[in-house]
């Protein structure tokens, strides 16, 4: 993301400059104080056109036998698991002994307009689970998949009779587009998708955070409230201005993808009604045998509850599943105090017993 001054990041201009004035920075750009994000080591095992696995630098002596896939957004940069020191996702499961890797889908360009979901789910995932097995060592793995990354890995292990996969993890997933009901009346059947694709190729970032911003068209005046009330509290307002960089800065989709999700999963709803090809093959939730655990937010506005609340009926082939309901909101799952305290405890208890 290139240096980027308040008023671009279109925050409140004066309950920013208030903040940034109680750290005595007044007039400076944003970046100084919120970057950089995705601060944990790792190194980069893999590339795959855009696409990088990394591998996190182990925080304990020992690890957890099975190791941490975490499959990101497809949508959104994936420093939002790994935010800042002390609100990293990806910091909390190293500190508890998990050998985390994850999948950074990377910044498709014009020539990636043609990628399908069957080049993530049938080619670029299968690789880089393959890698992470060949890394670890080891015969088995447990996949985390956020949102859309959630979306993704369900439709790899439906797509797949035999797969090394141990734990199915899923955040704030969506599986069930009747419940994605501002998205499937915006984009119905009179939603252009053709005449989108042939002016961009891709679906540009901005038309995405427009997208998700339509979703609550106040939001950002209310960020802008907090960021007022909080303006003497140093560690707020530097984690306030991580989070606002970080939802300024989404990743375009991929032209091939949007028709397909468009088409398939928001209008036809294939998941669900089990009509799903991808790739020629037919998606079965119901070959899924892994244990499962579905991590949602009760005040979702992005992905509500009525559009992933199916998963664990879907998954019939799991013996051992379960659901966690957490206060909070779609990112507050992922990050922040919220997540903190409920979610990343909920997710290592779970996930401990289930990777030795």
């Amino acid at each position: 993301m290139a240096r980027t001054s308040i008023r671009t990041l279109r925050l409140n201009a004066g309950a920013t400059a208030r903040a940034l004035e109680s750290f005595g920075n007044v007039g400076t750009e944003i970046d100084a104080l919120a970057a950089p994000l995705g601060r944990s080591p790792k190194s980069v095992l893999m590339t795959h056109g855009t696409l990088q696995l990394v591998h996190f630098r182990a925080r304990t002596d020992s690890v957890y036998r099975v190791p941490l896939l975490m499959v990101s957004s497809i949508i959104n940069q994936p420093t939002v698991l790994d935010l800042m020191p002390g609100q990293s996702m990806v910091e909390f499961l190293l500190d508890a002994g998990f050998d985390v890797y994850m999948v950074e889908w990377g910044r498709p360009r014009r020539e990636h307009a043609s990628l399908t979901l069957a080049d993530h789910v049938l080619d670029k995932l299968p690789a880089c689970i393959a890698r992470v097995l060949e890394h670890s060592g080891e015969r088995d793995l447990s996949v985390v998949g956020y949102c859309l990354g959630g979306l993704l890995s369900v439709l790899y292990a439906s797509l797949h009779e035999h797969t090394a996969l141990k734990n199915l993890v899923c955040i704030a997933t969506p599986v069930d587009s009747d419940g994605l009901a501002s998205f499937k009346a915006w984009m119905g059947p009179h939603f252009d998708e053709e005449g989108l694709l042939q002016q961009y190729g891709n679906v540009p970032a901005e038309w995405m955070q427009t997208a998700m911003r339509a979703l609550r068209p106040f939001g950002k005046t209310a960020g802008a409230l907090q960021l007022l009330n909080q303006v003497g509290q140093a560690e707020a307002v530097r984690s306030n201005l991580h989070m606002g960089k970080w939802e300024m800065d989404n990743i375009p989709m991929a032209g091939g993808v949007f028709r397909e999700l468009v088409r398939d999963f928001l209008r036809a709803n294939r998941l669900v009604q089990g009509t799903w090809t991808i790739g020629g093959l037919h998606a079965k939730p119901s070959r899924i045998n892994a244990s499962a655990l579905h991590l949602v937010a009760r005040e979702d506005h992005i992905v509500p509850y009525a559009a992933s609340r199916p998963l664990l009926d879907l998954l019939v082939g799991s013996r051992d599943k379960e659901e966690i309901i957490i206060k909070g909101g779609h990112v507050g799952l992922v990050t922040g105090r919220g997540a903190l305290t409920r979610m990343w405890p909920a997710l290592v208890h779970w996930l401990a017993p289930r990777s030795v």
